[in-house]
């Protein structure tokens, strides 16, 4: 069985407090896009899983403790599997880029083995386990209220160039490193029922770990800037804690033109061209 396991990206990202078991609140727009890992998964006879990693980001992925070996494990613990498997994964989406590939990947097998039947209280268990933008990856498009609660609405078709310098941004770190707090926004979906009325919200938004990883890596700041002034781009931000870099764009068109004069300017950069699913 061969599985895309999407990539996602926080069209905005408000973190409000942090609370007593140490964990941020956040709330977020955000949306899984076709950038993908390919996930062959297959049923084994052995007593041990085989789990492979290829593909371009590879390399950096942590071979004794993943989110697929801690999924296997929690499952396991609590005997809703017995089965052992053979897992591939070729890795497309970049490590340490706040796409969430890692989550993704677990979050594509969890729907699989339990056939997408994922009570709340077995997805708030798997988080504990897993992460905690693993609901995310259950959706394609919506509205992150809180850490547990997500509000869905009509999905809206999108453009985008993804841009990662070459970084290896620490989730943990940054996060520690918050020392404000954004107030906790309403969703109104009268605000946000058309393409261009959606837009013109996330545009207005932020990603409050954005300025942050600038602080850090200059070159993040010096990019967005680039990917702004690209002509049709309505905004660029980063993702989640970085370090992928987006430009939003209305239309594939100008998107893709500005992808290439981008990769001219940083050519050692990883680029790719993606769209909603």
């Amino acid at each position: 069985m061969v599985l895309s396991s999407y990539a996602k990206i926080n069209l905005s990202l408000r973190i409000n407090s942090k609370r007593k078991d140490g964990l941020h609140e956040i709330q977020s727009y955000f949306c899984l896009i076709n950038l993908s890992d390919k996930i062959n998964l297959k049923k084994i006879k052995e007593k041990k899983d085989k789990i492979f990693f290829k593909g371009p980001f590879s390399k950096l992925v942590n071979k004794n403790n993943n989110s697929i070996i801690n999924l296997f494990k929690f499952l396991r613990k609590l005997k809703i599997i017995s089965n052992y498997y053979s897992v591939s994964i070729n890795k497309n989406i970049p490590v340490f880029g706040g796409l969430g590939g890692g989550t993704g990947n677990a979050a594509s097998i969890l729907k699989v083995l339990l056939k997408g039947k994922i009570s709340k209280s077995l997805l708030n268990k798997a988080e504990s386990i897993i992460g905690t933008d693993l609901r995310l990856f259950l959706c394609k498009q919506g509205f992150l209220s809180n850490l547990k609660n997500i509000t869905y609405f009509q999905k809206k078709k999108l453009f985008f160039i993804l841009v990662k310098p070459n970084i290896r941004c620490s989730t943990k770190e940054i996060y520690s490193k918050v020392r404000k707090y954004s107030k906790k926004k309403l969703l109104s979906h009268s605000k946000i029922n058309t393409k261009n009325k959606f837009i013109n919200v996330i545009s207005q938004e932020n990603n409050d770990l954005q300025s942050i990883v600038e602080k850090k890596y200059p070159i993040i700041k010096k990019l967005l800037i680039a990917i702004r002034n690209e002509k049709g781009c309505c905004f660029s931000r980063m993702t989640g804690s970085g370090s992928v870099c987006y430009g939003l764009f209305k239309d594939q068109i100008t998107a893709k033109k500005a992808l290439n004069k981008l990769k001219i300017k940083f050519p050692s950069f990883w680029f790719s061209f993606a769209k909603t699913v």
